[in-house]
This record gives structure tokens, sequence and C-alpha cells, in this order.
């Protein structure tokens, strides 16, 4: 397996390759020889890094097929086009190619920050008009070999999605060639996306399932059917249900009870797979697959797995079936099924609405309806649990669904759908959803006190100011900003920093400013978000570094007080 990264300047390029196999690195400048040679050497084997399905594969391919770097790399990152455009050359030097990026990644910078890594830039500006000199090509192999290091460390992090990507190309006999797909993409590949969808003409044309029992919140489904709210900008809000505000719209249905805090007797009642099981149940997105059995078994080898406990086993194709179910609103998906879509999501939200419709006479409280299950709070447990029970089998015969139950017997700590904490009393279990008080890791790892002092208070009682104040670990502090490429530069006060990702962190002192972001369209600069007003910044490597006496702790017990109000904790 190698690891690579490209970098490419006017008259210049070079690439970092580390061999993990042969522990062995190869620094190439300017030797298109001596990368052919490196290509021959290694055709078979798996070329890895982080943005390269975009970037990286087409600069290797562009220079054996002897054309300018630069040309290629300003193809894609100046002019915006996708690199396979650029030569149907490309298409003829075979390459297996695996990019350890996901699409909602921010990029390798902001990683590398999260993990207190050294995140300064080259002092070498890639828009050098010139031949670089010795001491520039040092520095840039410098950058450049920090960089395939890190992606290293994050493919050791995602190993899991890698090897869910192997698990099923050994499983349908596929080339390892396939490894160059997305997720996404080889899911098409296994199911036989057919590209009908985009023959048919009955986007809105979806059922209404015969299983659906409303009549109190029935005229929430006939908006679905109604000709004038075909319209995806359209949506139905604040529609009470429950006594909770809800909003129905083409991509789901969602409501909570704001900044809600209560103890209690709790159920959460989640749909087990509920989109992918949707689609087997009623066949939704059938027609656009050749080979639908395969789809089956994906999603019952997920479920088996779930029944059974066993999440080693279970975790492919967890992470496949919940590849599969967005493929049908992707116009480039060979599964592309807009009616099949509007299908699931419109029919998923209305049978929860429906079980909420049954479960509203028995339940103290609806707490929240989200997508796949819903948060309720009971009157009297041992009096309910059985006929909330048996209300669930009905609906569950009904619809061919199959619910999972968590009970909690203790407290709720609710900011809105997307943020809440259920606590346990007797047991100490927790049911934590949202990015104030989530689970941090290494690869997302953003202004970490403030989750722990939440977390703290909510679970233990402890007092915001004791987590803050009491924490000396200056990575604890940390916000990571990294701009878009919307955005021209960052300023920190009135001055243009090089760096496009920054490590943030709250000032005491007046004279260091704030942060913004200037924007390419407007040439405005923007506020930087949830950063202080002063703050200094740190790029070089964070871990092991103690609190200096310029952080303002008081800002952050601020911001954390501010969260824990966004919970109804006053």
């Amino acid at each position: 397996m190698l690891f690579y990264d490209f970098e490419v300047f006017a008259f210049d390029w070079l690439v970092v390759i580390m061999d993990t196999d042969q522990k062995k690195e190869t620094v190439i400048v300017n030797n298109v020889e001596q990368l052919q040679k490196m290509y021959d050497d290694h055709i078979n084997d798996i070329w890895v890094g982080f943005n390269n399905r975009h970037y990286d594969q087409y600069i290797l391919k562009g220079i054996l097929c002897g054309f300018d770097a630069k040309r290629i790399n300003d193809f894609i990152i100046v002019k915006g086009n996708p690199g396979w455009k650029f030569s149907s050359m490309f298409n003829e030097l075979p390459l297996i190619n695996y990019d350890v990026m996901l699409n909602t990644d921010r990029g390798l910078k902001s990683f590398e920050g999260f993990m207190g890594n050294d995140i300064r830039e080259s002092q070498v500006p890639f828009d050098i008009d010139r031949k670089l000199t010795d001491k520039e090509i040092q520095e840039t192999i410098f950058y450049c070999r920090h960089d395939v290091q890190q992606t290293m460390k994050v493919f050791m992090k995602r190993i899991d999605e890698f090897n869910t990507m192997i698990y099923f190309i050994k499983h349908f006999k596929l080339p390892l060639a396939a490894l160059s797909k997305t997720k996404a993409q080889l899911a098409a590949e296994i199911l036989g996306g057919n590209r009908k969808g985009q023959m048919f003409d009955d986007e809105f044309d979806f059922p209404i399932l015969d299983c659906l029992e409303l009549k109190k919140y029935r005229h929430i489904a006939d908006w679905y059917k109604a000709p004038e709210n075909h319209d995806y900008e359209k949506s139905q809000k604040d529609v009470m249900v429950a006594g909770v505000p809800h909003t129905y719209s083409w991509g789901g249905g969602h409501g909570a009870i704001p900044q809600y805090h209560a103890k209690g007797d709790f159920l959460i009642i989640d749909v087990t797979a509920y989109y992918p099981s949707l689609q087997k149940k009623y066949h939704f997105g059938y027609r656009v697959m050749d080979n639908p059995e395969n789809f089956e078994f994906i999603h019952d080898s997920n479920i088996e797995f779930k029944r059974k406990g066993d999440k080693k086993a279970r975790l492919p194709f967890k992470i496949m079936d919940n590849a599969i179910s967005g493929q049908m609103k992707q116009r480039s998906s060979a599964l592309f099924d807009p009616m099949s879509n509007n299908s699931i999501c419109v029919n998923g939200q209305l049978l929860l609405l429906d079980l909420v419709e049954h479960l509203e006479p028995v339940i103290e409280q609806l707490v929240q309806n989200n997508t796949d299950g819903i948060v309720v709070k009971l009157k009297d447990y041992d009096r309910d649990f059985d006929i909330i029970d048996g209300i669930v089998a009905d609906w569950e015969r009904r619809t061919g669904m199959r619910m999972d139950f968590e009970t909690f017997f203790g407290e709720i700590f609710q900011k809105d759908v997307n943020n809440y904490m259920l606590i346990d009393r007797e047991t100490g279990a927790m049911k934590v959803k949202g990015a104030y008080i989530k689970k941090l890791s290494d690869l997302d790892y953003d202004l970490p006190i403030l989750n722990k002092a939440l977390v703290d208070y909510m679970v233990n009682g402890i007092p915001i100011e004791q987590t803050v104040n009491q924490c000396d670990d200056l990575k604890e502090f940390q916000l990571v900003a990294k701009i878009s490429n919307k955005y021209s530069c960052i300023l920190h006060g009135e001055k243009p920093i090089k760096e496009k990702c920054i490590r943030v962190f709250a000032s005491k002192n007046n004279a260091d400013q704030g942060v913004k972001k200037v924007s390419i369209r407007t040439g405005k600069p923007e506020k930087i978000s949830n950063s202080p007003e002063h703050c200094f910044i740190w790029n070089d490597e964070v871990n092991g570094v103690k609190v200096p006496s310029k952080l303002d702790k008081q800002w952050y017990i601020r911001m954390a007080q501010k969260r824990l109000n966004d919970f109804g904790v006053v």
C-alpha cells in the first residue's frame, strides 16, 4: 500500500510516496522517468491519499501522459473542473486509488488541527512564478511529507471504511480497482444500478401506503398529494402534533419541545434501519436495480447482526446499508429514482405520525419526533408500558417495520430535535445526540471543553466554572477553523494570514483582535463562527501544552453557560 501526495507549482512538481509494506519513502522532484518506474513497479498496489480521487491521481496520470502538471492543477483547482475531463488518455492508465476523504470532510488540515498537530503552512507560495530554489524544494518536501503522514493517521482512524469496501469487493468478486469508487458508487454497482430513473417522469406519483391509519392528522398526508405542493421548496411549518410544533417537508418530518428539561420516565422508540426497511418491504427503488437480491442480502445481514449484538460483524453491512438509502435522490447515481425516494421519505414520516396519533392518548408528553423514531414521557411506567407496547406491536404488524425500545428512568436535557441527552439515574446509561454534547474523537475535536463542561453538569451536577477552571490542557480549549474556497483569506484583526486553517483561543489581552474570513464574492470580511472577540492563534503542535496565563477561561464559561441555557437549564 502506497500513501502519496503531490505538490504542483508553475515550473516544478514533486510527490512524496510512502510504501507501508516496504517501510520506505520515495521523493520524486520533476523526474518523469522515476515516476514512471514507480508507477510500473506498483501498478497492482493500492495508492492512498486525501482528496486524491479528485486531484492527485490526475496529476500522476497527467505527468505520465506527458501533460504539464500546472495545466492540470489549474484545470481542477482554478477552473473547478473534474479531473477526468482533462483527457481521455487518463482512462488508459489503470490505478487502484483509495481516497481517505469523505464528502462531509472540511479538509486534511482540519483533521490535523483536531489531532493537535502542527497546521502551519509552508512558506513557499503556490503562485510563485519561477523555478523553486533548492531550499524551497526542501521546505515543500517537508510539508508534503507531513501531509502524507497525517493522511496515514486519518486512514488508520477510519480503517472501518476501508475494510467495508474490501469486504464487499471480495464478497461480490469485484476487481480491486473498485476501491477507486465511492461507497455510493460501489453500492450502485453491487445492486446493478441501471440508470432507468433518468427515463421516468413520475416523480410525484408516489403512493400513500394502505396500511396508514390517520384520522386526526390526515390533513398532513393529504398535503403531499395536492399538486400545488409538488415543490421541494414548500413545507408544512408549525403544525401542532401532540402539542409539539412540527415541520413536514419533502425531506422528512420532525418536531421537538425546544429548551426542554424534565425528570420522569422516558421511552425512545426507534424503527430499526427505517428507510432501508421501507425500501425492502415495499420494493421502493427496485425498478432501478438489476440485482435487488444483493440489497436484500446487505440489509438482512445488517438486521441479523444487530439482533445478535455482533457489532463487529454488523459494521460493514450497516455502513453499506446506509450508503444505499440516499442514492435514489442523487441524479448522478445509477440508482437515481426520485419517485421511490419520495415514497420512502413521505411514507416514512407519515407512518411515524400514525404511531404518534395512536400513542397520544396514552403518553404524558411527546418529547420529540424525528425521521426514524420518537421520544415520549410516560405518565406511569408500570401502568402504561404494556398498553404502549401493544400499540407499537399493532403498528409493526400493519407496517412490516420493527421497533427498538430504550427505557430511561431519569432526566432529559433537550435543546432541539437534533440535540438532547437522556440519562437513566438508576443505571447510569445515557443517550446523547448533537454537536453540543456528543462524544468527541481525534477527528472531531472542536471546543472540547464546552462539551465536557455540559456533560459534567448534566450527568454529575458539576458546575460549569469548576470544569473549565480546573482544566490546564490548552488543546481542550481549541477552536479549529478552516475556510472554504468561497473565501480568499483569514484576517487576524486587519492582517491577512497565509493559513486557510487556524487554531484559535480566547485571549484576555484586548490587543489580540478577532478573526474574520473574507468573501471572494463580496470582498467583505465575516466573523468566523463561534470565534472570540479577542483571540490568539496557535498553529504549532498543541498536544501536551499547558494553558498560558492569557487564555480567557471566562469566555469559555460564558459560552458553556449559554449552551446550557439552550437546553432549558436556567
